[in-house]
């Protein structure tokens, strides 16, 4: 039985435990010991495994605890009444869900854990361990060259847009569709801002007119996006969730933690997400150089993908503001304050693009603070 030391005290029940210990019994990994590390910010964890020879890896438990994933065939009415997962289109932290999309990236040359096996009816898999304190986020506090990491990062993006965009894959014997990051999950994600961040500071008023005058200038956003031209997205493409793997070539130097909620987006979306960073302020200089070296890569128009990269992170950051404000105001997760000011800023700055006009207006207007801050 693997030797379970801080399972207790991570808060999961003894039947739970059970499960674990028969899966790592029946996968050959009965005598490893486990480490749990820190809570994802989903209802997954992973714990690291190690053999009495010192071999590693890493269990990923992800029990089928949420709501249902969407389906194809889903209509709005249907996703609104069905929960957040279908809403947004998220993967609900499906096992299936991280082999199927994990072993297409493997297929083509990326860096995605490998899947040793897994359960997917338990949501439990045994997955490739990249290593400790190799984060590129880590690695930058201890002196890693930014530039470095963030030009490989974006170069890594670049050769994932040059593929064809896959619509269904299959992990762990089952199919896992490939959905499009739609309207309503748009809507319902941007929304967060003008749902919540009221709520959080109420600086920001809203009135019946206000509530209008969101709706339409949300829908002025959504027309734009829903124009641009579409690439697989992961979603959560930042220094958190990025290795550095030096050791490997080209895009493989890019460890891929997080992909399982990957959506048929925006090039823009993972660039956002990676140089407009809700955790770290990213530097001017790797900033530009990612950008740089994407466009390079490409050949991408530079306007239209600054263009692209304003809506997109607009609508990106009115959400991210939103989430943080939720997870203050409504679940008292007072260390969100800490992320929030960085974000508003970026919000800001995204909103200086001509592009994202009518938003920033209706955000000067009702929450001036916003733009003062971030001078």
């Amino acid at each position: 039985m693997a030797k379970t030391g801080r399972l207790d005290c991570m808060g999961f029940d003894a039947n739970r435990s059970a499960e674990i210990d028969d899966f790592l019994a029946r996968s050959g990994w009965g005598e490893a010991e486990l480490n749990w590390l820190g809570q994802d910010a989903s209802t997954r964890r992973y714990g690291r495994l190690k053999k009495p020879g010192g071999t590693t890896a890493l269990l990923m438990d992800a029990p089928l605890v949420e709501d249902d994933p969407c389906t194809p065939d889903m209509s709005d009415e249907e996703r609104l009444a069905g929960g957040w997962n279908k809403q947004s289109r998220l993967a609900a932290s499906r096992v299936e869900a991280f082999a199927a999309i994990g072993g297409w990236l493997k297929c083509n040359g990326f860096s995605a854990p490998e899947i040793y096996t897994g359960d997917a009816g338990l949501g439990l898999a045994i997955v490739e361990d990249f290593g400790t304190l190799k984060e590129f986020a880590r690695l930058i506090e201890q002196g890693e060259d930014e530039v470095t990491l963030y030009t490989a990062a974006a170069s890594a993006l670049a050769d994932l847009h040059a593929l064809e965009t896959p619509r269904e894959l299959r992990g762990l014997g089952r199919d896992w569709p490939v959905l499009d990051f739609d309207d309503l999950a748009l809507n319902v994600n941007a929304s967060l801002f003008a749902n919540w961040f009221p709520v959080q500071d109420n600086r920001m008023r809203m009135t019946d007119a206000d509530h209008a005058r969101w709706d339409r200038e949300l829908n002025e956003l959504l027309d734009r996006a829903r124009a641009f031209p579409r690439e697989l997205t992961l979603r959560d493409y930042h220094a958190e969730n990025l290795i550095w793997l030096p050791e490997r070539q080209g895009r493989a130097r890019i460890g891929l933690l997080d992909f399982q909620d990957a959506v048929i987006g925006w090039d823009a979306w993972d660039m956002a997400m990676l140089v407009q960073d809700a955790r770290r302020t990213v530097s001017p200089d790797a900033h530009s150089a990612a950008i740089a070296t994407y466009l390079d890569k490409t050949g991408k128009s530079e306007s239209e993908f600054l263009e692209r990269l304003a809506i997109i992170g607009t609508l990106n950051a009115l959400r991210i503001v939103g989430i943080f404000s939720r997870l203050i105001a409504r679940d008292g997760k007072q260390r969100y304050l800490d992320f929030l000011p960085r974000q508003k800023v970026l919000l800001a700055r995204n909103l200086e693009h001509p592009s994202a006009a009518g938003m920033a207006s209706f955000v000067r207007d009702t929450a001036p603070f916003i733009f003062e801050e971030a001078k």
